[in-house]
């Protein structure tokens, strides 16, 4: 049975392994770092069952799915959004895609391969047509993309913005398969699309980056000022090897200070996702800045929202809990906490977990797996979980999201064999970078 091993190693040959370690005090914490999930099996107080593994990859499958066959062939563009009470894999009649969909959905490639959802074949020919359209054939501006696009034309839709932050998402994961796949045609590709960018022009003279820029109005006001997944727009940026900007940067966005009962941690009020995307490639365990150890501070704050969740006093409870940006009944909404942001309602969002699973490993499948076995008839279709739900209002999205899909694949896949972040932080860019923002090992 695949789902018991986990690149080849076992949980008991994994407990053998780390016993000296954690005796040591190598093991700093129970949830402080997962290098592979069978060693975070064995530093973990309660060792996992073989059901927590089989669930993680039957989630895994049904989310890979969804960027096999929620994508354009020929543009290798992925969906937005799609039907999830679905039995066969037709692409959705919707037009609209993502550019960061697009970007999860190319480092889930590389997991599909990997866990042997798809073949080497198929992936690298998916991989190939994605990299060669949005070089070639994809509307651009500087080397930005604009955020939802037609999914076959790349045609920008009216109003979309170009957007720094979904054109790095899309970015990492064009750097994932860079590092992936030994294939010649997709180096070169890859490269030339991140060498492309122009960083400085998205500053706009200023210090920090411009939030997006659309043709009727230039710069939006607005900027990324302070700390979010925005992390990796600077980091992709310092690091380019042809249009970079300065290292101080990474200075200029503030760290503002979040306090909510004993947690003390990083963030603005904002949702939880912007503790988990820029995680989802660049490796920050281990390493801090002057500032922050930045993968513990995305455990204090994952910790937080729980606590938050459960003050509430609106149904959520130790198996019940994870709110972020998502769908609710009433569209698409930017909601969560602490403090309170948006109509939380007793909505759960299963992404809000999925991505959290490097950080709380144990409570987060507690979570995935009591809301599976509670509520899969309802909640779950080809891809996984919908989207958001509301059981005591007997309301259940009927979509998915490629972004949070896509955010939950990579976060189980880095829990379970560290995948993504040692395949991206194989790109000496991203090492650079990291190392011009004064991060040094701890």
């Amino acid at each position: 049975m695949r789902g018991s091993r986990t690149n080849g190693i076992t949980r008991r040959s994994a407990t053998k392994l780390l016993g000296g370690a954690l005796l040591s005090g190598l093991g700093r914490s129970s949830f402080a770092r997962t290098v592979t999930f069978a060693q975070q099996v064995a530093a973990s107080a309660t060792s996992p069952t073989e059901q927590d593994i089989a669930y993680l990859e039957d989630m895994q499958r049904r989310a890979c799915l969804y960027f096999t066959e929620q994508v354009d062939p020929a543009s290798g563009q992925v969906l937005d959004r799609a039907l999830n009470k679905v039995t066969v894999g037709t692409r959705d009649n919707r037009f609209v895609s993502s550019i960061a969909a697009t970007g999860f959905g190319l480092a889930a490639l590389c997991i599909a391969e990997r866990r042997r959802f798809i073949s080497m074949a198929q992936a690298r020919k998916q991989v190939q047509a994605t990299l060669r359209f949005h070089l070639q054939n994809m509307p651009h501006q500087n080397g930005f993309f604009y955020h939802f696009n037609d999914v076959e034309t790349g045609q920008p839709l009216v109003n979309s913005e170009v957007s720094p932050v979904d054109t790095s998402i899309l970015l990492c994961g064009v750097l994932t398969c860079r590092a992936y796949f030994s294939d010649p045609e997709i180096t070169k590709l890859a490269t030339a699309l991140y060498e492309r960018v122009e960083w400085p022009w998205m500053l706009n003279t200023g210090r920090t980056f411009s939030k997006a820029w659309k043709p009727d109005i230039g710069f939006l006001y607005s900027r990324w000022e302070h700390y979010s997944e925005a992390m990796m727009l600077y980091l992709l940026a310092i690091g380019s090897p042809t249009n970079p900007v300065a290292p101080g940067h990474w200075n200029s966005f503030t760290r503002p200070r979040m306090e909510f009962g004993p947690y003390t941690y990083i963030s603005g009020p904002d949702p939880l996702f912007v503790h988990q995307y820029s995680h989802a490639f660049f490796d920050f365990a281990h390493k801090r800045d002057v500032y922050a150890d930045y993968f513990t501070n995305s455990i204090t704050a994952t910790r937080a929202h729980k606590a938050f969740c459960l003050s509430l006093n609106r149904g959520y409870t130790e198996d019940y809990w994870g709110v972020t940006a998502s769908d609710w009944q009433h569209g698409y909404t930017a909601w969560g906490g602490p403090p309170l942001q948006g109509p939380v309602d007793g909505s759960v969002v299963p992404s809000a977990v999925a991505g959290s699973l490097p950080f709380l490993p144990a409570e987060c499948l507690r979570v995935l797996r009591s809301l599976k076995n509670t509520y899969s008839e309802d909640a779950e279709g080809r891809y996984g979980f919908c989207d958001s739900f509301h059981p005591q209002l007997d309301w259940y999205d009927p979509d998915v999201l490629g972004i949070d899909l896509g955010i939950g694949v990579l976060m189980a896949e880095n829990l379970r064999s560290g995948l993504i972040w040692n395949t991206f932080m194989k790109n000496p860019e991203a090492v650079t970078a990291m190392k011009l923002c004064g991060f040094r090992n701890i």
